[in-house]
């Protein structure tokens, strides 16, 4: 709004100085009355204040009123660069905020009046020419400037929201590919065990671990919601959770944490939902299984390591898991394995440099 307000004191004070320019030249050399001279310098000269606002009405008052001052011989021919001041700030703004059509046809228009009462020379009208079309040129340049940054402004925009997305689509699928692999490991094992205690046991985990879900979804999807608060987002302090939802569903998980675990939001949630992910691995594809953790945070580098001694894999494959841990290793440039451990079983390791 200050800005504003200055721009509008600006056109003000050039209206005013291009009034006086006017004002004098009328009275220079000639004996005109103030009562002629006053309101033909404010009909020149005044609507330049609020070009911002009526920019075509600005330009067609000041060109009718230059012709008109011209003709009625109450401004000399020899003074018409004053005038022609006032119709350059009104046809730029014409240029600036009208379409094309509009503004070429204002400089046709102010080409055609500036030539008429100029007194035909050719020096002169070549001069107004130039200086009109220079103007118009500065004008148009500018529109297309700010249309080309508006369009960008509006790409980033566009951008940030599809990343955005994508992200909440990743952490949504960390959290349901894992929540959901122990609720179906607990749900088969209640299927087959014989004994009521066992399965009450198994539909207490499910219970659990169906509500931790949820609770993570619905602090997730919050941030869709401008009214709702912002949970903070699950770091390296959240392992020793995972690490026992992991053991419910039959995979004896030791973890490891070394160094300082206060790291970048960022990284320490980048780096929890690749332990998540690898222990989801492990539930589906190596459970009974141990497993091995190990989360050594450095001044260079958050190394991740998760090791099962189950009966391994052949192939990697394309699942989104692996997918998505080597993408948010990307993010920060780190480096990235999973495959068959040396001594069997799989391991997935991922080194996250802090910057």
């Amino acid at each position: 709004m200050i800005a504003r307000l200055h721009l509008y004191l600006v056109d003000l004070t050039a209206a005013l100085v291009i009034g006086v320019l006017v004002a004098y030249a009328m009275v220079e050399n000639q004996d005109k009355p103030w009562w002629l001279v006053l309101p033909g310098a404010a009909l020149v000269a005044l609507p330049v204040a609020v070009r911002r606002l009526w920019p075509v009405a600005t330009l067609v008052v000041t060109t009718l009123a230059t012709v008109a001052v011209v003709i009625g011989q109450v401004l000399p021919v020899q003074a018409l660069g004053a005038p022609m001041g006032a119709i350059c700030f009104a046809l730029y703004t014409v240029a600036v905020e009208r379409p094309r059509s509009w503004s070429l046809t204002g400089l046709v228009v102010t080409v055609v009046a500036s030539s008429g009462v100029s007194g035909g020379e050719a020096e002169t009208v070549l001069v107004g020419i130039a200086v009109l079309g220079a103007v118009w040129v500065i004008g148009y340049t500018t529109r297309l400037r700010r249309s080309f940054l508006d369009r960008e402004t509006a790409q980033r925009t566009e951008q940030a929201l599809a990343d955005e997305r994508m992200r909440i689509a990743r952490e949504l699928h960390d959290v349901v590919a894992h929540n959901l692999s122990l609720i179906t490991v607990q749900a088969a094992n209640a299927a087959h065990v014989r004994s009521p205690e066992h399965a009450y046991e198994a539909l207490r985990v499910i219970s659990e671990t169906s509500r931790a879900a949820l609770t993570e979804m619905r602090g997730l999807l919050g941030v869709l919601r401008s009214d709702a608060g912002l949970a903070p987002s699950p770091g390296l302090g959240g392992l020793a959770g995972l690490a026992d939802r992991a053991s419910l569903a039959g995979v004896r998980v030791t973890l490891d944490v070394r160094g300082d675990a206060a790291v970048p939001e960022g990284l320490g949630l980048s780096a929890y939902r690749i332990v998540q992910e690898a222990l989801t691995n492990v539930v589906k594809h190596a459970a009974p299984a141990s497993c091995k953790v190990l989360v050594d945070v450095t001044p260079e580098a958050v190394r991740v390591e998760v090791a099962d001694d189950g009966p391994g894999v052949k192939e990697l494959g394309v699942g989104h898991g692996l997918i998505g841990m080597r993408e948010r290793v990307a993010v920060y440039g780190g480096t990235f394995s999973a495959g068959p451990g040396s001594e069997g079983g799989f391991r997935v390791v991922a080194e996250l440099p802090q910057r």
